[in-house]
């Protein structure tokens, strides 16, 4: 995605997309009606599609894989085993740099076969179905916050009267003792006079 606001934006050129190879790069001359060039290798080169295979034996269950993927290919859960869903995963590698362990390893299809349009068109989905899942996790997480911050504010200002008011209320049984006993003092001198 920044890459293609990078072309469509600010002119980058479009030979720097390594996973759309040659026909990627003739798709984007004739879109953008500019002239082809060859694929820039100091981005990668064009391989055949790869996915990522996570080694179960060494898996950790730390899930930061499962965060890093923009496509929800990976599932599992927090302290046990994750696995990659080959049909699903896109071959980015973007979950491998954050395993602390090592365990995830990108491999060839096979039958070996190149990305397609189809392949992209279904990766785009899984990417917006996860940004709006994201999106509306954190809209909840927001509003919960705000509601527990309201919570609190409202137990903190029930205790903060609650401590103003025993004081007060203390003061008024201070008084009424201090009452009582003037009333049987004069009681008592009445009764001895």
């Amino acid at each position: 995605m920044p890459y293609a606001q990078a072309i469509a934006d600010e002119g980058a050129a479009i030979n720097r997309c390594p996973p759309g190879g040659d026909e990627g790069i003739t798709k984007l001359a004739s879109l953008l009606s500019v002239p082809v060039l060859e694929l820039d290798t100091s981005c990668g080169a064009h391989l055949p599609l790869r996915v990522a295979v996570i080694d179960e034996q060494f898996c950790i269950g730390c899930t930061l894989c499962i965060q890093a993927c923009p496509v929800d290919a990976i599932i599992g859960a927090n302290k046990f085993m994750h696995t990659v869903i080959a049909a699903d995963c896109t071959g980015c590698d973007l979950c491998v740099t954050p395993c602390p362990v090592d365990c995830i390893e990108m491999v060839t299809v096979e039958p070996a076969r190149l990305w397609t349009t189809a392949d992209a068109t279904e990766a785009r989905l899984r990417y917006d179905k996860r940004q709006s899942r994201i999106a509306e996790m954190t809209a909840i997480n927001i509003r919960t916050e705000a509601i527990v911050e309201s919570e609190i504010g409202k137990s903190v200002q029930a205790q903060a009267e609650q401590q103003s008011t025993q004081p007060l209320a203390q003061k008024n049984t201070d008084k009424q003792a201090v009452i009582a006993q003037a009333l049987a003092r004069a009681r008592a001198r009445r009764l001895g006079a």
